[in-house]
């Protein structure tokens, strides 16, 4: 059983439902959830929000927020995961904010830097990583952790 599959089988135990707002992992954090059977019982849906106007407009992350500290940020992260909560009234959301590769990077953001935010009904959180490897393979990684952050906001 992947990780996927073990966050479905898990929400579907306790009666929780889930979204997620993505930028540098495109929709992979929501495609691997729907490709799990079942997934329509506990996945409300989910916003790619690759552009600063997505976030602004549809997930309400304050623009004076992507004017200061930019996109790939825990205050971004957190505003999107609350945003996507909210918009489809799922009980715990995650979102994932980085930069991916191969470029786009600075001594500040280098490469590989990615961070998520989770919603919950007992409120909203930010964490970093830094993943190592190449567009696909820190991509891969994001969606995976991102995967493990909702797992654990299942259990709790």
């Amino acid at each position: 059983m992947d990780a996927a599959e073990k966050l479905v089988a898990l929400l579907k135990a306790r009666g929780v439902t889930c979204a997620t707002a993505e930028s540098c992992t495109g929709g992979g954090v929501g495609a691997a959830i729907t490709g799990v059977p079942g997934s329509s019982e506990v996945y409300l849906g989910g916003v790619v929000s690759y552009a600063n106007s997505v976030k602004h407009g549809v997930l309400g992350v304050p623009q004076t927020v992507l004017d200061t500290v930019g996109a790939v940020s825990s205050e971004s992260a957190a505003a999107m995961a609350a945003g996507v909560r909210g918009l489809v009234g799922a009980d715990v959301a995650v979102s994932v904010t980085g930069i991916a590769g191969p470029g786009g990077g600075t001594a500040e953001k280098p490469v590989g830097l990615v961070w998520f935010g989770l919603a919950t009904r007992d409120g909203v959180r930010a964490e970093k990583a830094i993943f190592r490897g190449d567009r696909e393979r820190v991509r891969a990684q994001a969606v995976t952790h991102a995967l493990g952050m909702l797992t654990v906001a299942a259990m709790g």
